[in-house]
């Protein structure tokens, strides 16, 4: 991947613009800042784990509740809903044929 001088030449520069005394502060730091990354991505994981388990399980309860609220007297068939304004059951609009 890299060649022995071109890590050199990287270290060598970096010795030149941060020193030799800061360069293990600034390794230790970048190690800390990882470390609390992975962590962060951790929880956020186990989060968006709990989220989806939360989410199917809210989804199979309204689909349960709603199966057995379109059901009538548990046969399967959907309730009939009369029309607000005339009264009578089931749907009132009907499509008119199209013009050809």
């Amino acid at each position: 991947m890299f060649s022995p001088i071109e890590i050199a030449a990287v270290v060598g520069v970096a010795i030149l613009i941060f020193g030799a005394d800061k360069l293990p502060k600034l390794a230790r730091s970048a190690g800390q800042a990882k470390k609390e990354f992975m962590v962060g991505q951790a929880d956020a994981d186990v989060a968006a784990e709990r989220a989806r388990e939360e989410a199917r399980k809210r989804a199979e309860a309204e689909s349960a509740a709603a199966s057995t609220s379109t059901a009538v007297n548990g046969v399967g068939q959907p309730t009939i809903v009369p029309d607000p304004q005339t009264g009578t059951p089931g749907p009132t609009t009907v499509a008119r044929p199209l013009d050809h």
